[in-house]
């Protein structure tokens, strides 16, 4: 049973998966940056602007996990499923994640930011 509620967990959550698409987004910018686009400069900007997006949202989520006195760290890791403790008002908590499905919620974060 878990003393989190959804809206904590949905932050803690973002804390996890925030981090992983700046991380998708630079490796793609210098895949950009290395290519032989003719035009490079409209997707480069794109890529920024869209890491100082997400970055913004990351700032915010670390300021509400200070306010509410929350902290997610990664304890392990295999092939089909990723460990995190989530430290939540005095309680620790390990959460199991379907690796695909942290792979799928990026996909969908990178869709949400680069659409919009």
């Amino acid at each position: 049973m878990t003393r989190i509620n959804e809206a904590d967990r949905d932050v803690l959550e973002q804390a996890i998966y925030l981090p992983m698409v700046i991380i998708i987004l630079e490796r793609d910018l210098q895949v950009i940056e290395n290519s032989p686009f003719k035009i490079k400069q409209p997707y480069i900007t794109l890529m920024e602007n869209t890491i100082k997006k997400v970055q913004s949202d990351l700032k915010e989520v670390k300021q509400k996990m200070k306010k509410g006195n929350m902290r997610v760290k990664q304890i392990g890791h295999d092939e089909s499923f990723t460990m995190y403790e989530f430290q939540y008002k005095g309680y620790d908590e390990q959460h199991n994640y379907f690796n695909p499905r942290i792979r799928n919620k990026c996909e969908e974060l990178l869709n949400f930011y680069l659409s919009k």
